[in-house]
């Protein structure tokens, strides 16, 4: 019983909220691998490339933090930054959608896709929730 009143509640929610981010996150990569895998076509892979470019106006032009996605400020660079983030996010739910009318995939892999962007955004948006926090 000792043990538990030396380890804070702070520690253990911080950690379980990382927990439940990772988690997310490894639900949302193995829906887009099984994509690929379950409809033996790589081609939704290219929606991946998407998830790698999605974070990096935060990276470049918001010091690495989410805060400037949600606030009024900022000058050009920061709506720069802004219409590239959701270029990007729209990309992601675009290039499925026009593969699937290409014929280069199949519906159930687009749907998976869809999926799969949707978990991502609900990750993003619970880390964006938790870093709004200064307890981080």
């Amino acid at each position: 019983p000792c043990c538990w009143m030396i380890l804070s509640t702070y520690s253990w929610r911080v950690s379980l909220q990382l927990a439940g981010l990772a988690c997310m996150f490894s639900t949302s990569v193995l829906l887009q691998i099984l994509a690929c895998a379950l409809y033996n076509n790589w081609w939704p892979m290219l929606a991946a490339l998407m998830y790698i470019i999605v974070p990096m106006p935060c990276l470049f032009f918001g010091d690495g933090s989410t805060r400037f996605l949600s606030s009024g400020e900022g000058g050009a660079w920061m709506k720069a930054a802004k219409f590239l983030t959701g270029m990007s996010a729209m990309g992601s739910l675009a290039i499925p959608a026009i593969l699937r009318h290409a014929g280069l995939i199949e519906t159930g892999a687009m749907f998976i896709e869809f999926t799969s962007f949707f978990i991502l955004v609900c990750t993003v948006l619970c880390f964006h929730r938790a870093t709004l926090d200064e307890e981080w």
